[in-house]
């Protein structure tokens, strides 16, 4: 069972039909939709503040997602997949979204809905990431909209499997 633990009087709430991995870590001030997946040495650590998770969202093999003290909470969506490694901090990713390998978003930063943040990106602090945009490279620039195909084959695709995936292990 994962490591499951109260921080500051503070417990994780989960939703329907989650799973996390044995050694995947939530502890603190964290709330989950349904059908989530936490997988393999993930962490997600609502410690110093708040982080609200949507449905059908999964955080991949050593991702972590994590805040700022006092000033920047961490927000996700609906239909988001955050890739192995990739860390997500103190910012704000809509629904529809893919994080990919390695990627690190930053405090303060918005990434609209239907967005794709490419593997190994670094989207700098305070970058607010309009609706349907893909962005690469480091620092992470736009590279070019986000077709209908890329959405469908990508981003749905992806959520879609992970909830597939999870079901392997419950």
């Amino acid at each position: 069972m994962a490591l499951i633990r109260e921080i500051r009087g503070k417990t994780p709430v989960f939703g329907k039909n989650c799973w996390m991995a044995e050694n995947a870590v939530v502890v603190g001030d964290v709330s989950m939709g349904d059908e989530c997946s936490i997988w393999y040495n993930a962490v997600i650590r609502g410690d110093v503040h708040y982080i609200k998770i949507g449905s059908r969202v999964n955080i991949q093999d050593g991702a972590v997602v994590h805040c700022t003290y006092q000033k920047s909470p961490t927000s996700i969506g609906n239909n988001v997949s955050i890739g192995h490694n990739a860390i997500v901090h103190g910012c704000t990713i809509k629904d529809n979204v893919l994080i990919g390998m390695g990627a690190i978003v930053m405090d303060d930063c918005i990434v609209e809905s239907g967005s794709i943040i490419a593997a190994g990106a670094v989207v700098t602090q305070g970058t607010h990431i309009k609706e349907g945009s893909l962005y690469a490279g480091v620092p992470a620039k736009f590279i070019k909209e986000v077709s209908q195909e890329l959405r469908k084959g990508e981003i749905e695709r992806i959520a879609k499997n992970y909830i597939k995936y999870s079901g392997w292990f419950k």
